[in-house]
């Protein structure tokens, strides 16, 4: 299977593999695993940060944040296509018992000047808007890039009307190679950062919450309410850890892969899709309207490649650590094949003769 469904479909390397099994242990609850305390402050020093705390996923480090923030009754403010919204399950609601307020962006990206239009003044008819949420890159914008200058101005909006500033940073490393910007420069505007190891870098589980160390600690409180106190958790942290020494600089690869993918699937009749849109290792194309986007995933995988449907006539490709520039290229010639057959007219059958005793 050339498997390009998500960038979470990676498998440890065996140098990985190797880390994990020599890893050392202790009880992470009780602040005694050194693994996980060496992986925390290897992504502090890295985003700029005074702490981070380890958690098994983005999801939870993300909705921490949230809770860390806010208070029941509270509004946080999202893009409409936001993962925190669209993916995690309703639980701003269920967790942090908050309200979202969606901004229309374009490609999952807003301005200063949108968020500003959105903040309404004290009342108490109107709930109280404490935090303000990014992505960066986009998932559902696909893979789009948050501009550093937007960000800023954002912040800027943000310390104006004491609000708090998150970022999902699922594929935050994606942003800084594709940019060349450093992880601190890109994390310094935010108070709270959500970075993921599972996704491009290729570790088997994990996220961490990185902010100052007062936030942290508030942090570490809900991680343990929220069920992710994990004990002997250097076993999965050593594959975090390895993934972030070794695998940054390679999501370059993940990129150029992404691009002779979409440079490809612009050649195949049937299949459409704006080159200027791949800017990461996510590339989104469309089927035409009488090839049902799930159709053509499943026929697809009877092939033996993996893409994942996300709308009607909308397919999503992810390039990552499993996937090199040859399956890129057996995976266009696959595209292209499965898109002619379904496209081609079946052959007339004559009709049976039915008897009509």
């Amino acid at each position: 299977m050339i498997d390009l469904r998500s960038d979470t479909v990676t498998q440890p390397t065996p140098e990985m593999r190797q880390a994990i099994a020599q890893a050392p242990v202790g009880d992470d609850v009780l602040g005694d695993d050194p693994t996980v305390n060496e992986l925390e402050a290897t992504v502090a020093a890295l985003l700029g940060k005074e702490a981070a705390v380890y958690m098994p996923s983005g999801t939870m480090t993300n909705q921490v944040a949230l809770r860390v923030h806010t208070e029941p009754g509270d509004e946080i403010i999202l893009e409409s296509q936001a993962h925190i919204y669209f993916y995690e399950g309703g639980a701003p609601a269920a967790l942090s018992g908050v309200m979202c307020r969606l901004i229309q962006g374009t490609r999952g990206i807003f301005t200063a000047a949108d968020l500003q239009a959105e903040l309404r003044p004290f009342n108490d008819h109107y709930p109280r808007t404490t935090l303000v949420c990014l992505e960066n890159t986009h998932n559902r914008g696909g893979g789009s890039i948050f501009p550093l200058q937007t960000i800023q101005e954002i912040a800027a909006v943000c310390r104006d009307n004491d609000l708090r500033l998150h970022l999902d940073g699922a594929r935050f490393w994606n942003a800084c190679v594709a940019t060349g910007l450093s992880p601190a420069e890109y994390a310094a505007p935010f108070d709270t950062v959500s970075v993921c190891f599972s996704k491009g870098l290729g570790a088997p589980v994990g996220s961490a919450l990185v902010a100052s160390q007062e936030l942290v600690q508030r942090a570490r409180r809900f991680r343990k309410m929220f069920g992710g106190g994990m004990r002997q958790a250097g076993i999965i942290a050593a594959g975090a850890l390895y993934a972030v020494n070794h695998h940054r600089d390679r999501l370059a690869d993940d990129h150029a892969n992404a691009q002779r993918l979409a440079h490809g699937l612009q050649h195949i009749d049937g299949i459409s899709i704006n080159l200027a849109d791949v800017q990461t290792n996510l590339v989104y194309f469309h089927t035409p309207n009488t090839v049902p986007a799930t159709t053509f995933a499943q026929q697809l995988a009877e092939q033996g490649v993996g893409v994942l449907p996300t709308a009607a006539n909308t397919l999503r490709a992810v390039t990552n650590l499993m996937v090199n520039q040859a399956d890129i290229d057996l995976a266009l010639e696959t595209i292209e094949q499965v898109m002619g057959q379904t496209r081609s007219p079946s052959p007339i059958s004559p009709e049976p003769t039915v008897s009509r005793y």
